[in-house]
């Protein structure tokens, strides 16, 4: 157990924590910060779990953060990576439509990913992309060649390497139990002790809700948790994909269909399904944990969504208990497919944050109390963008905070 003064406490050791941590230690190297995470390693759900893509910044509404920051953030993500060693791969992507409905649909998801700034994006006939996909079919496909691979824990734990280097420090086994505010700074106690700290920023994922409401925070947002399912294709049939492979999306969700993408490590994914977790870490089928699963169910927002979607959350878990279902959807891409090809893959847990109105909230959401910033709804592509969010989370620092109540040698460039 220890009790430790900070400048900057940040809540959660994920990527976005850790981005965001970064970029104080670069932006002020005097400031004394502090990273806590309940686990005992850096990076251990969302960013653990991510499917490894460095998202273009093709899908999001013009004009958001999302797209604003991927857009950016992908370019930042390579430099990154280039810059310390992180292997990455652009690889490119292909979407594919597969009927004159999802045709209509890809020249606007062009004209999208244009106004964004995409660059390179191109439609391209079946004998066309089949020279970059050989076994892929559909009657037409957006080129996005700039979509790549990357391992985010790697990134993760490099983020963590700097901020050690640059006199910031990571805390770990430190989950929050309790926050007070003593009229001078943020008290937040851990199971390795108390914090004192003049701020402190929520970057606690699946947990930002429940963190937010220790802090007093008063909100109608609840985090719901989505179980992503990936099957694997087998070694020996991995040549039948060279880089991703996306169908059109649903407009009406913030999730993008079932897809191959190839990992760093060379394996190639397939899925997810996206079926509602009954636990914020529920990475299997089994089991929940009843005071989430409570909570959840107990939250009118939840009640509202599951009217608006029911339809095709029935889908998802349909093709979550069949196989073969799921085989069907990724054949409409790749016929020559077949269900022997799959063998069980991982799994992740969506951190999707959800209005009183039963919304899903499509962009990044951030609140703040007296002493705090909490980072509410941080879904993909978080990742890619961590770097960019993280600048612009120690923007709204120094715009939300009177830093002139922070030690004076903080204030370096």
């Amino acid at each position: 157990m220890k009790d430790c003064q900070a400048d900057l406490l940040i809540i959660g050791a994920g990527i976005v924590g850790l981005a965001t941590a970064l970029e104080a230690t670069r932006r002020f190297p005097g400031m004394r910060v502090v990273v806590v995470d309940k686990e005992d390693h850096v990076a251990a759900h969302q960013t653990g779990h991510n499917s490894g893509v460095i998202h273009s910044g093709l899908y999001y509404r013009t004009g958001s953060l999302k797209a604003r920051n991927c857009v950016a953030g992908a370019a930042s993500m390579k430099r990154f990576c280039r810059e310390h060693g992180v292997p990455f791969e652009e690889c490119g992507k292909l979407v594919l439509a597969a009927s004159a409905e999802e045709a209509s649909r890809l020249e606007q998801l062009r004209q999208r990913g244009v106004a964004n700034g995409v660059p390179g994006l191109r439609i391209l006939e079946p004998a066309e992309f089949r020279e970059i996909e050989p076994h892929a079919r559909g009657i037409r496909a957006l080129h996005v060649p700039t979509t790549g691979i990357v391992d985010y824990t790697s990134v993760a734990c490099k983020y963590a390497e700097l901020i050690t280097r640059n006199g910031g420090e990571i805390v770990l086994s430190a989950g929050v139990v309790a926050i007070n505010d003593d009229g001078r700074c943020n008290v937040v106690v851990t199971a390795a002790g108390e914090f004192r700290a003049r701020y402190a920023i929520n970057c606690a994922g699946l947990y930002s809700d429940t963190i937010a409401r220790l802090a007093g925070l008063e909100t109608d947002l609840e985090i719901v948790p989505f179980r992503g399912e990936y099957y694997e294709i087998k070694a020996e049939r991995r040549h039948l994909v060279r880089g991703l492979i996306y169908p059109v999306p649903d407009p009406r969700f913030p999730f993008l269909g079932v897809h191959f993408t190839r990992r760093i490590n060379g394996s190639v994914e397939a899925g997810p399904n996206a079926v509602l977790a009954l636990r914020r870490e529920g990475y299997t089928g089994s089991g929940m944990e009843l005071s989430e699963a409570t909570q959840m169910l107990r939250f009118g927002g939840f009640w509202k969504m599951a009217r608006k979607y029911w339809q095709k959350g029935l889908a998802e878990q349909y093709r979550s208990w069949m196989k073969g279902a799921f085989v069907r959807s990724l054949q409409k891409m790749l016929p020559e497919l077949q269900e022997s090809d799959l063998v069980p893959g991982g799994s992740g847990v969506r951190a999707q944050a959800v209005d009183k109105n039963g919304n899903l909230l499509d962009d990044f959401h951030f609140a703040h109390t007296r002493r705090m910033i909490h980072v509410c709804n941080v879904p993909s592509p978080a990742a890619t963008a961590s770097l960019e969010i993280g600048s612009e989370i120690m923007d709204m620092f120094v715009e939300q905070f009177d830093l002139t109540a922070v030690p004076s040698e903080t204030h370096a460039n």
